[in-house]
């Protein structure tokens, strides 16, 4: 397949509360996108600091800067969104604003993207820099995100990728407003590879991904791509009634045939509880699958943006 020889790239960078790394992000990816043409789209979802401020004194100094303010923060997920929606590259690829996604390895993804390869995605060799509770639960919601899912979603796919215009334009098509990017990056298929990498140390700042957000996070991946929770509550349903209808049989017969007492009160208020659990449980996996429904309907937009600050493209080739 054919491909551009002097193609437009379009790196979109989401940033909340990035002040501490924002200008050194920039100092070094620019020599980098020398060689290309490019234009660096900068999501502003809402940040409190002075990143807005930062970024646009970087976009006085220079012409390749989109700043896309939003009018409050509306999440990472609607930031690549809106990233994905006002590029104009025949190449996109996003990326963090704090350095751990290392800016030379978008040469490596143009490379395969030359070679025909639609989207680059790249997997982190490693996890040390976390603890040994974050590293086992991302294990477990890998493997159990596979098993209920249609979907293969490669294990540690960061969002640092690069996706061609044509997967561009059709994941620009996925509206859902419970969305879970590398989900959605798995749904649109083409031809894909990744890319080992080793996350750098991250300039500055600390990380706004705490573990009850992760962990909403992930539960809102697994409810976007499968509806087996649900059903497996039904299978729950019909394990439990056949069971208490056998043992309701055996109760029975032993009074009958051998006189014997019906249990007592202890073992009674235990089986309360433990169906009235389950119960509980399961109307709330229900509970889930009706509020992502509830929010579907409402029909709102993905974001608001506010304001956008445009610049000219580079062509350092002229």
């Amino acid at each position: 397949m054919s491909r551009p020889t002097n193609p437009l790239i379009s790196i979109i960078v989401p940033v909340y509360n990035e002040q501490a790394s924002i200008t050194a992000f920039i100092s070094k990816i620019t020599p980098l996108l020398a060689p290309y043409r490019y234009e660096l789209l900068f999501i502003n979802d809402g940040s409190t600091d002075n990143t807005e401020q930062l970024i646009c004194a970087e976009q006085e100094k220079s012409s390749f800067i989109t700043l896309i303010n939003f009018s409050r923060n509306f999440g990472k997920e609607a930031a690549l969104t809106a990233g994905f929606d006002h590029m104009s590259g025949d190449i996109g690829i996003s990326m963090d604003g704090d350095l751990q996604h290392p800016p030379e390895l978008i040469s490596v993804l143009i490379e395969k993207w030359r070679e025909g390869y639609d989207v680059v995605y790249t997997v982190r060799e490693k996890r040390d820099d976390e603890s040994w509770i974050k590293r086992f639960a991302t294990r477990i919601f890998y493997l159990v995100f596979n098993k209920l899912s249609q979907l293969s979603l490669p294990e540690d796919a960061s969002d640092f990728r690069l996706l061609d215009k044509k997967a561009v334009a059709a994941l620009n098509k996925l509206r859902e407003r419970s969305r879970f990017m590398k989900g959605l990056f798995s749904w649109v298929g083409y031809k894909s590879i990744g890319v080992t990498y080793m996350p750098d140390e991250r300039h500055g700042g600390a990380s706004n991904w705490g573990f009850t957000r992760l962990f909403n996070f992930a539960l809102d991946g697994i409810t976007a791509f499968s509806s087996l929770p649900l059903r497996i509550w039904s299978y729950v349903g019909i394990i439990f009634a056949l069971g208490a209808f056998i043992y309701g049989g055996i109760l029975i017969a032993q009074t009958i045939i051998f006189g014997k007492d019906l249990p007592g009160y202890a073992s009674l208020m235990v089986a309360i509880f433990f169906f009235g659990g389950i119960q509980l449980f399961s109307l709330g996996v229900i509970g889930e699958y009706v509020g992502r429904i509830f929010n579907e309907s409402k029909n709102r937009p993905l974001y608001l943006v506010d304001t956008i600050l445009t610049s000219e493209i580079i062509d350092t080739n002229d």
